[in-house]
């Protein structure tokens, strides 16, 4: 793996994109994942090691974000309580995702609106979900968070916000606890498959992890909701072009 052409300005972007995922409560995933085929990564590297880096910086998002009293239990289980055996199916799961990946593209764009209030101003009452809506909503991002190997945060927050269940920070702190749960469900789904993780992904963990406690803590602390909403915009636009061109 670190025999790849131009390691060196791989490893200067990495903790640059694991601050800006963890800023709103994203292990990153999607973004090792573009950058890994960026770099021409070997596929199957590539996977297993965007889930490893996944528990770590959302491990560490997580912390800021609770340590500062967002987590909200209950809105958590209602996701996870499906998308962690999901996630492990989805994990021993080898197909062709590019279709997929195609179709989520498309939805990441009205997702990426809704952030930028093109749909208008985000309402700020909250809504009460339903135990069958996280069943479902966590059911389904958590088989193909195993499949593709992310941990589901750039769908679950924008859903989220979009219908009413918790306010930014709130999901930030349920997103980067249940990218967590799902990356390691995935990567333990992987491992009994048959996948293994190279040592090089360990040094590439320590290096995202210097991004990623940056971002846990100026996003849980020092930068503010409105700042939030365009960083997680702009984060969607990554997942977005990652998922057209991949």
């Amino acid at each position: 793996m670190l025999q790849t052409e131009n390691i060196y300005i791989f490893l200067i972007i990495l903790p640059v994109v694991s601050f800006l995922y963890s800023s709103v409560g994203h292990g990153g995933a999607s973004g090792y994942l573009a950058l890994m085929a960026l770099f021409s990564f070997a596929p199957e590297s590539m996977k297993p090691t965007a889930l490893l880096l996944n528990l770590f910086v959302a491990g560490i998002s997580f912390y800021y974000y609770y340590k500062e009293g967002f987590f909200n239990k209950k809105l958590f289980l209602s996701f996870a309580i499906a998308s962690i055996p999901l996630a492990f199916i989805g994990g021993m799961i080898e197909v062709d995702a590019s279709i997929y990946k195609k179709i989520l593209a498309v939805l990441l764009i009205f997702a990426i609106l809704k952030m930028l209030n093109v749909f208008g101003k985000e309402n700020t009452s909250i809504r009460d979900i339903k135990l069958w809506q996280g069943l479902v909503v966590g059911g389904v991002i958590g088989f193909f968070s195993g499949l593709i190997g992310i941990g589901g945060g750039i769908i679950l927050t924008p859903i989220i916000l979009l219908l009413h269940w918790g306010k930014m920070k709130e999901a930030a702190a349920v997103s980067a606890l249940f990218i967590w749960v799902n990356s390691a469900s995935g990567l333990i789904g992987q491992l009994s498959s048959g996948v293994s993780i190279e040592k090089a992904s360990f040094l590439l963990v320590v290096i995202a992890l210097i991004g990623g406690v940056l971002g846990g803590y100026y996003g849980s602390k020092k930068i503010n909701n409105k700042n939030l909403q365009y960083i997680l915009a702009f984060v969607l636009m990554i997942a977005c072009v990652k998922l057209f061109f991949t």
